[in-house]
């Protein structure tokens, strides 16, 4: 037992022995350790923030976009490519199992005028199913039924972001909107979703065949109705794969590809995206994490001059040591010891630091999130020790080797 805790001691001593210089040394390790925790934790919340935001489009989502991918990965731009339709979306619905919902969507970016009050907009023509899918309700009024499709009504929902612009909190069901000159009835009013990717808050809501009307190029040369994308609803997580090559078969089959040939349409699930964004996002922490290593290096610097510091005041104690029978490893250790003590003391000092940061910095209105997690704290740690292991290394091995006579010769 004394042969573990007198390293120890030795070590607390050293350092208490020179308090204004342990505490310049522990305060660049300090500072470097804080900022590893707050930058990652700004990552960290980062992602989590925007995970969230995707698990706002719904469980077990495949979304079906126009255009291929190429075997580099990249596919061709959303829009240069119409290659879906609202047949492709029926066919979808009557032949495809174990899927809860399709909802087939286009939007259009548009000024919308009521009274003297108008915003700019995107407007997304959809079909019943779309509130369904993305798990939406109606706050008041109704919602667009298969008449309004069928009959390409001029009726709309209304998210209440634009109803509180249009409006001023106002009650908008029954009141008349303009857009693309045509007057518009507004029939219910959408309940808030908050801020999340899919978010209808700001959108307006119209009949997916009323949308198509205003648009001339909204029909294929075969009289099919184009889409910018469908959105299937599996029936479980389960059966995504099942169900991504079901749409695969009956797309291929309805747009005559060939065996073998690239597909125009690309099938996404909302696990490939989440797993996507954590990937970038976890790249993007780290290195967020190394540039705020670069001043945990020059903390270790600061350790390592210290220590060469203490290994040439303490020359006569370590003849002294050696003339008594200390051997190399004993010498080495005890330095080794007291850098590594003197970094993990400014790695606790700092993740106490860090962890308020990061607390304040998520408070300060400034809309950015963060996490500290537990991998972040033990990563911390680890790396104050290791840079006093790293570089406490050379000073405590100069000493080691230290010529007992030579340093009983010393002041």
């Amino acid at each position: 037992m004394k042969k573990i805790f007198e390293p120890l001691i030795t070590a607390w001593t050293s350092l208490t022995t020179h308090k204004l210089r342990s505490f310049l040394t522990i305060l660049g390790v300090v500072i470097g350790i804080a900022a590893v925790i707050i930058l990652m934790s700004v990552g960290k919340g980062a992602t989590a923030s925007i995970l969230s935001n995707f698990s706002s489009l719904g469980a077990n989502m495949i979304t079906i976009s126009g255009g291929s991918t190429t075997s580099g990965g990249v596919r061709s731009a959303a829009g240069s490519t119409q290659t879906l339709t609202l047949e492709d979306a029926n066919a979808i619905a009557a032949n495809v199992t174990d899927i809860n919902g399709v909802a087939p969507t286009s939007n259009s970016g548009m000024q919308v005028i009521a009274g003297s009050q108008n915003t700019f907009v995107q407007v997304t023509g959809i079909t019943p199913s779309y509130l369904d899918v993305y798990s939406i309700t109606i706050a008041e009024g109704d919602s667009i039924a298969q008449y309004d499709l069928d009959r390409k009504t001029k009726v709309a929902l209304i998210g209440p972001t634009v109803s509180d612009t249009l409006f001023s909190g106002n009650d908008p069901v029954g009141q008349k909107i303009r857009m693309n000159n045509t007057i518009y009835t507004i029939v219910g009013l959408l309940t808030s979703q908050g801020q999340s990717f899919s978010s209808s808050d700001n959108r307006i809501l119209i009949p997916l065949t009323t949308l198509q009307s205003l648009n001339s190029r909204s029909l294929t040369t075969s009289g099919d109705h184009i889409v910018n994308s469908i959105v299937v609803q599996a029936a479980s997580k389960d059966v995504i794969d099942s169900v991504k090559q079901q749409i695969t078969f009956l797309l291929e089959d309805r747009h005559k590809i060939a065996a073998g040939a690239t597909d125009d349409f690309t099938l996404t699930s909302t696990d490939q995206i989440t797993a996507s964004i954590t990937s970038s996002m976890s790249t993007l922490t780290y290195l967020l994490g190394a540039i705020a290593g670069i001043s945990l290096l020059v903390g270790g610097i600061g350790v390592m001059n210290i220590m060469l510091v203490s290994v040439m005041e303490r020359r006569r104690e370590i003849g002294i040591r050696k003339a008594l029978g200390a051997k190399e490893r004993d010498i080495w250790g005890q330095f080794l010891i007291d850098s590594a003590l003197l970094t993990l003391a400014g790695g606790v000092i700092g993740i106490g630091i860090g962890t308020a940061g990061a607390y304040l910095v998520s408070h300060l209105g400034l809309g950015i999130t963060t996490l500290v997690t537990s991998d972040i704290v033990i990563l911390a740690v680890a790396v104050s020790v290791g840079i006093g292991l790293f570089f406490g290394f050379y000073p405590a091995w100069q000493g080691s080797k230290m010529d007992p006579i030579q340093a009983l010769r010393s002041e």
